[in-house]
Parts: C-alpha cells; sequence; structure tokens
C-alpha cells in the first residue's frame, strides 16, 4: 500500500528527534549526578518531573488552539515547538549548574506540548483511510526500533567519548527533525474527510 506524504514526513521527523533524545535518556540521570552542579539523582528525578508536569499543562491549552486553526497553521506550530525541543540538547551542553537543567526540562515541557498537540491534529486528519491500523503500527514499529538502538549506541557514545558528544548527536538529529518539518511546509497531501452517512431510505 502506498502512504500518504504527509503521514511519512510526520513519522519520519518524529523518529530523528524521539531517536536524539533516545540517545540522551539512558545517561541524563548519570549526566546530571556526575557532572553538574548541585546535581544528585533526586535532582534528576525532579528534573524529569518538571519536564513531564510542565507538558501535560501546556498541551491542553495548546490543544484547545490547534483544533480552531488551519491545516497550515497546525504545520507551523509543529515546527515551533520542535525548534523549543531541538535546542535543549545544546542548553545540556552549555549547563554547569542543575538550574540551567531545571530550564531546559520547563521549555522541553513547553516545547512538546506545543508539537505533540499540533503533530496528533496532523496525523489524525491525514491518516489513510481503511489502513489507520496499519500506519499506527508502522509509526510505534520504527519509533521503537530507533530509540531502541539509540539508547545502545547512546550509552557507547558516552562511555568512550563523554556526555557532550551524545548531547551535540542528539541535538543534530533534532535538527534533521526540523528539516523534515521545513519540507511538511510545502507538502500538500488531501485531507480525509468522514464519509457521510447512507440515509436510511436509501436502497441498495
Amino acid at each position: 500500500m502506498r502512504v500518504n506524504r504527509t503521514i511519512l514526513l510526520l513519522t519520519f521527523s518524529d523518529i530523528t528527534v524521539l531517536t536524539g533524545f533516545g540517545l540522551i535518556d539512558p545517561i541524563l540521570a548519570i549526566f546530571i549526578a556526575q557532572d553538574i552542579v548541585g546535581g544528585s539523582v533526586f535532582t534528576a528525578g525532579l528534573a524529569s518531573s518538571i519536564f513531564l508536569v510542565t507538558k501535560s499543562f501546556a498541551q491542553l491549552p495548546f490543544s484547545l488552539h490547534i483544533d480552531r486553526i488551519s491545516d497550515h497553521a497546525k504545520r507551523w506550530w509543529l515546527l515551533a515547538g520542535t525548534i523549543c525541543v531541538t535546542v535543549v540538547p545544546f542548553l545540556y551542553i552549555m549547563a554547569n549548574h542543575v538550574r540551567m537543567i531545571f530550564l531546559a526540562q520547563f521549555i522541553l515541557g513547553i516545547g512538546s506540548g506545543c508539537a505533540y498537540s499540533a503533530w496528533l491534529g496532523l496525523w489524525s486528519r491525514h491518516l489513510d483511510k481503511g489502513h489507520e491500523s496499519f500506519e499506527w503500527s508502522l509509526y510505534s514499529t520504527l519509533v521503537g526500533l530507533g530509540t531502541a538502538a539509540a539508547a545502545t549506541i547512546g550509552a557507547a557514545i558516552a562511555n568512550r567519548y563523554g556526555f557532550h558528544a551524545v548531547m551535540l548527536g542528539a541535538g543534530a538529529l533534532s535538527l534533521v527533525g526540523c528539516g523534515i518539518l521545513f519540507v511538511l511546509l510545502t507538502n500538500r497531501s488531501p485531507v480525509h474527510k468522514p464519509v457521510p452517512p447512507v440515509p436510511a431510505n436509501k436502497i441498495r
């Protein structure tokens, strides 16, 4: 089967960004505890909580706004949120105190809340009718494989070259994801509208 171009672009953008952060995830707590002033296992957990709480509260108002705007505007919001996310690995590189980590996690939460709302809105509108399960499964499989590989690769890079090399790789992959979204801005795949119900008195 042929998957429409918008779905493919959304998928590959997410794969590159999530794979990039998959490089960081296994070593972030160790990085905070060992290399950051004021860092500890507790502050690493607190940093994760800051991200999750911020994202949870940000995505609800963003989603209400996303539902009211055009398809093209959704793409711009997706790009804006992804740019915020992309900044975060570079903030990790510059961080020397846990306060900088907390700020990075807050920005990550805002960017993720915005990007997630816009991504879901676009994805839902462009799913190919009759192939929804396949396209969701394709997305889940590719993202799962990418992040699985990234977890091992990120740990290996950190072990050999240090934490900053991992952050730089994550930032580079996120930039690729942003580049894919610039292509998405010019893409015009059709939106698949629901099929209208058949009138009750219609005879086959």
